[in-house]
């Protein structure tokens, strides 16, 4: 029998093993929470699949989202990951990336980790979604807009309120599977 998945899966075995095993799933390992704000960075204005084909890619073009390597990445290094294949070889993209890992570790030494930061904007708790259709699904909400603004505040990049809002379904900060879905209506 096939499982009932969100909307937005297709039939591709990368979506369906993502949608089943990690979207909407908590979060709470730093580099990880790196990982997935680097990626939904990278997706900006590109489909999401074209980003999961590439994950690998990223993962040893950017030391497996080490912010303390990714900190001291040098013109050499963005000039090498601009001719990389593997990744979307974006000068904006790749140095935001850069950026970011720099305010990650602002952010850890402040807080202590990156989780216990993000994880703020939720009040520490996924937020329980109950949406019957996917057409019901936001692209941001206050919490996206709060993080957004937080985390420009603090130096990053690429991370408008809809990435927020991506990064945070796909960490399991909100749970925003359908009714519908297998996975919907209960915590994952």
């Amino acid at each position: 029998m096939n499982k009932k998945r969100c909307a937005w899966v297709t039939d591709d075995p990368i979506y369906i093993e993502y949608h089943d095993h990690e979207w909407g799933r908590p979060t709470h390992d730093d580099q990880k929470l790196f990982e997935m704000l680097s990626l939904e960075g990278a997706q900006a204005g590109l489909s999401w699949i074209t980003i999961l084909k590439r994950r690998e890619g990223y993962r040893k073009a950017f030391d497996n989202f080490d912010p303390e390597k990714i900190a001291h990445y040098d013109s050499d290094k963005i000039h090498k990951l601009i001719q990389d294949k593997n990744i979307i070889r974006n000068r904006r993209k790749i140095e935001s990336v850069i950026t970011n890992a720099m305010a990650v570790l602002r952010i850890q030494r402040e807080f202590g980790s990156f989780d216990a930061y993000i994880w703020q904007f939720v009040g520490g708790e996924p937020i329980g979604n109950d949406w019957s259709e996917h057409a019901e699904v936001p692209t941001s909400t206050k919490e996206s807009e709060q993080m957004s603004k937080d985390l420009k505040k603090r130096g990053f990049k690429f991370v408008g309120p809809t990435i927020c809002y991506a990064f945070m379904q796909a960490t399991g900060m909100v749970n925003d599977h359908t009714k519908d879905c297998f996975l919907g209506g209960h915590e994952v």
